[in-house]
């Protein structure tokens, strides 16, 4: 099994990208401070996820990665408080993109919590 088919990684990446394409209408003048942690963060879910999965015989380290891929989620729901904030997203789009990462939190906290599902 791969870690492709965790369902969590597959919602990871599927927000990852979706705040990648947000992040190009952002101003240049944002491209090394909010677009760049936006999708840095967003991404690190998933590597957290691919690094623990294949830990996942040592279920401290996986335990882990996990807990780090979870918290790279927190850190992209306050990049998206930011970018309402700064009127580069509406309240609706942040609202959605927010439950999709609280989505992706809940899965990690599964993850977290039942370890030995993922052998």
């Amino acid at each position: 099994m791969s870690f492709k088919t965790l369902l969590a990684y597959q919602k990871g990446f599927s927000l990852a990208m979706e705040i990648f394409h947000l992040t190009k209408d952002f101003p240049k003048s944002e491209l090394f401070g909010l677009t760049s942690q936006m999708i840095r963060s967003s991404r690190s879910v998933c590597s957290n996820i691919s690094e623990g999965y294949r830990k996942r015989q040592y279920k401290k380290h996986f335990k882990s990665k996990i807990s780090d891929a979870d918290i790279e989620n927190s850190e992209t729901q306050l990049w998206l408080d930011f970018a309402e904030a700064c009127e580069y997203i509406s309240s609706e789009k942040k609202i959605e993109l927010q439950n999709k990462s609280e989505e992706v939190g809940k899965l990690l906290n599964y993850m977290i919590n039942n370890p030995g599902k993922f052998k």
